[in-house]
């Protein structure tokens, strides 16, 4: 029902006549001032819709794919509002997106777990011979670990691929992509703890971020 309701309200403010509805007339008044992109805002909705089935991803294409088509998404309509039409920022998007869509995963997977609940793509689980269960009873057998390090090995990847296109994306993009200092955060601590998602050293706040967030978007780098 709320996805239908976003699919109306989206044709309905690209027909200049937005629902009564707060965030539909903000959004309505953020495309008219930026000239947002429908289809990126279609994209997060259709895929947002699919992902209601409450199933775990296939694989980790599946996972980038989602991320690709919310995460990715949202990040194209940031540049939009900040008035970046530039395609090595669109690339550096579209992996930063895929990152933090398979960071996010692997840090809901304590929550989720705790309900019985597994995302993480199947394939990979399936390759170092880790189940559902183990996940759901907090395992932190080496395979469930292994589990991890291969997601967290493709995030990364993810965000150097992102950094290479740095040198050419323009500094104006900077603030769309400030939030790559705390996914990186989350990828050296769950290192740290050898990559048990369940280590209690995970719930804790980093205290030094806002420093960290501060000198990146100083020196406009991400």
């Amino acid at each position: 029902m709320r996805m239908q309701f976003w699919k109306t309200a989206i044709e309905e403010i690209y027909r200049d006549d937005p629902p009564n509805q707060p965030v539909s007339v903000e959004l309505w008044r953020a495309v008219k001032t930026h000239g947002l992109t429908k289809r990126w805002l279609t994209r997060i909705v259709t895929e947002r819709e699919k992902d209601l089935d409450d199933r775990a991803y296939r694989n980790l294409q599946d996972l980038e794919k989602y991320s690709e088509n919310t995460q990715s998404s949202l990040l194209y309509l940031m540049l939009e509002c900040l008035g970046v039409k530039n395609v090595h920022a669109d690339h550096a998007a579209s992996h930063i997106g895929k990152a933090q869509g398979i960071i996010t995963s692997l840090r809901a997977t304590p929550y989720h777990s705790s309900r019985r609940k597994v995302y993480l793509p199947m394939d990979i689980c399936m390759l170092h011979g880790a189940s559902q269960e183990d996940f759901i009873r907090g395992s932190r057998e080496k395979n469930v670990r292994d589990v991890v390090y291969d997601i967290a090995s493709q995030a990364h990847v993810h965000l150097e691929h992102a950094r290479s296109f740095s040198h050419n994306v323009p500094a104006a993009a900077t603030p769309a992509f400030l939030h790559t200092v705390v996914l990186e955060d989350y990828l050296q601590r769950v290192r740290r703890a050898d990559f048990d998602v369940f280590h209690k050293s995970l719930l804790n706040r980093n205290p030094l971020l806002p420093f960290q967030l501060y000198f990146r978007s100083w020196k406009k780098t991400y």
